[in-house]
């Protein structure tokens, strides 16, 4: 039997719907029509999300369902959030020309437009749960190791299968009665041997050995490099204005400034790949070592210490350094007192 996620609704602010309603329209406000809006969206959303969990492999689809209740619980906190501003103040209409508070409605625009940033950012979790399962392994993703060596073992077996195909074509100098192949596999390789252009052809190339060879050194590598990634412990730092803070979990640089940067900050930041996030309040891109070197570059985060970002990844953290003394001295054998003679001399 299909397993159906359970969809999680989370609570629509009605008093706030019916203000914000009040605030900006003659008509009544319809009780429950926020809520029945809100619960329409997530219904769309879960609807797209078991579209797709029918596409993918099934080790996605906790990453999908976690994509779809981060999406309800955002967009319930957003519609509540734009409600709140819309009743702030009322619209010209309703309250008319005279001694209208123009500046808090400046205020309230400039609310509403940073509220409104946010929401598009919400709608494009829907994009990213159309996408998860059919690209390559995000080095975001938290699994990411265990799916590339699941993808390495497919590899080695594969080179494995067709090494030993070659040799058993070239043992009897047929495919038939070859264990290691199907009675389909068998007919669509003496196929491809059959059209190939070769004299000799083979079961399986060299080319085709050398290039999944070629593969698994890759995978291989990438292993290695998000297992690194994975223990090394990075270290934020503060800057005039602000501080920089290493996001373990969800895998991102993050800059956090005191109030607004301004327009030759924000471009210098955009051209070393980082982005605004309204969801944290940050500029933030992938964790990574070229994110570190990026910070390198930018005297808008410079560490007030006066070094470099990545000198100051080099130093042990004083958790780590604390941490190696505990077991320094519990590994440390304890020192005997003196007895008899040695004691008096």
């Amino acid at each position: 039997m299909k397993e159906v996620h359970t969809i999680n609704y989370y609570p629509i602010n009605e008093g706030a719907a019916r203000r914000a309603k009040e605030m900006n329209s003659f008509s009544d406000y319809k009780e429950g029509s926020a809520t029945a809006e809100y619960r329409a969206m997530v219904d769309k959303a879960a609807a797209i999300a078991e579209q797709q969990k029918s596409r993918v492999d099934p080790m996605y689809h906790e990453k999908i369902d976690h994509l779809l209740d981060t999406y309800a619980r955002k967009l319930a906190e957003n519609m509540n959030q734009g409600f709140a501003i819309d009743a702030r103040v009322p619209s010209v209409l309703i309250a008319g020309p005279s001694n209208f508070p123009v500046g808090k409605k400046e205020k309230q625009n400039r609310a509403r437009d940073s509220n409104m940033e946010e929401w598009r950012y919400i709608q494009g979790l829907l994009d990213k749960i159309c996408s998860t399962g059919m690209g390559g392994i995000s080095a975001d993703d938290p699994t990411a190791i265990e799916k590339l060596q699941k993808k390495l073992d497919g590899l080695e077996r594969s080179q494995l299968i067709m090494k030993e195909v070659n040799a058993y074509y070239r043992k009897h100098g047929k495919l038939d009665g070859c264990a290691l192949l199907s009675p389909d596999q068998i007919e669509k390789l003496k196929a491809s041997m059959a059209s190939s252009w070769r004299s000799d052809p083979r079961p399986f190339e060299s080319y085709q050995l050398t290039n999944n060879n070629a593969e698994i050194r890759r995978v291989k590598a990438r292993i290695e490099q998000l297992s690194k990634q994975a223990q090394r412990e990075f270290s934020g730092w503060e800057f005039d204005g602000g501080r920089v803070e290493m996001n373990r979990e969800d895998n991102r640089l993050q800059v956090f400034f005191d109030g607004k940067p301004d327009a030759d900050t924000r471009a210098e930041l955009k051209s070393s790949g980082f982005r605004w996030a309204p969801s944290v309040g940050a500029w933030q891109r992938q964790l990574t070592d070229n994110a570190i070197r990026a910070a390198d570059r930018l005297e808008c985060i410079k560490p007030l210490s006066g070094e470099k970002p990545s000198q100051l990844q080099k130093k042990p953290s004083i958790l780590q350094t604390m941490r190696e003394q505990g077991e320094k001295v519990q590994t440390e054998p304890e020192k005997k007192a003196p007895s008899g003679r040695d004691a008096e001399r």
